[in-house]
């Protein structure tokens, strides 16, 4: 998932956010990371990580679970607007929404109908999709994805938790053990674990080379190489990933017109630091 998602224009929070049913454990969230046990977010800082991602690419509404923004190829879906491309489409982004959908379902959740005929988004373009969002099948896909967002929850967790080993078989050797570092003081607390589940799914890992400017890549990786080792580790990486962000609108195309996102992105990092 791997791109900047435009935020609704309008729309006013939901207030129907669906309970966690239970408490996010990031099991060897680190691998290596850390040592024996788990780490485990309690439930009301796993409820309320969901509703920030949730505010973050969805304003917090349930319309904004099931969007197509214009200029890209894909439906956006979910509270981590997970990619789904519809058939024979591809795009140099990594397709989320059927792992996801793999994911719930493998958890209990109860797929609608036509969610377990086929991987690939029935919606052919975006002016189909929007053609088509009083159906009952965008009906049933919103009132799943918002009866599931504990679900989602946890597979931005797991997300997370397959990131680090990529992510340091990618890093420069002498840099291996710095992010490693960086990644377990963030993983040591709420804001600290949001930070990271907000980031990877918001830009990436970093370790595709589909996703460099320049041969410089914008990811959670990027982030991580580029943090302070001293001082409060979130406002740390609030502040690296400012200028890995800063710096990808730099070496940006400059028919991209990147710099319009920029402050959105800023914005979104700020909160971060925010309890």
């Amino acid at each position: 998932m791997l791109i900047h998602k435009a935020q609704p224009s309008s729309g006013r929070r939901s207030r129907l956010f669906p309970r966690l049913r239970s408490t996010i454990t990031l099991a060897a969230l680190c691998l290596s990371a850390f040592p024996a046990g788990a780490l485990t977010i309690s439930h009301a800082d796993a409820l309320r990580i969901g509703k920030k991602i949730w505010q973050n690419e969805c304003n917090g509404t349930i319309a904004g679970l099931t969007s197509w923004n214009a200029g890209e190829n894909f439906a956006s879906l979910g509270i981590g607007h997970f990619i789904w491309y519809p058939k024979n489409m591809r795009d140099r982004y990594e397709e989320s929404f059927p792992k996801m959908l793999s994911f719930v379902s493998s958890r209990g959740a109860k797929l609608p109908e036509f969610l377990s005929t086929g991987l690939a988004c029935p919606w052919n373009s975006r002016a189909e999709f929007l053609r088509a969002q009083q159906t009952s099948q965008m009906k049933q896909l919103r009132q799943f994805l918002a009866d599931t967002v504990d679900l989602q929850a946890q597979f931005l967790a797991q997300r997370l938790q397959e990131a680090l080993p990529k992510m340091l078989a990618e890093a420069a050797p002498e840099k291996r053990a710095h992010v490693q570092e960086q990644f377990n003081r963030l993983a040591q607390s709420a804001n600290g674990c949001y930070a990271l589940m907000d980031y990877v799914n918001f830009k990436g890992e970093g370790t595709l080379e589909t996703e460099r400017y320049r041969s410089q890549g914008w990811g959670l990786l990027q982030a991580l190489e580029a943090m302070s080792a001293g001082g409060d580790p979130v406002r740390a990486f609030a502040a690296s990933a400012k200028k890995v962000l800063a710096q990808r609108v730099e070496n940006s195309p400059p028919e991209r017109h990147e710099s319009r996102w920029l402050a959105g992105w800023q914005q979104r990092i700020n909160t971060y630091t925010r309890d």
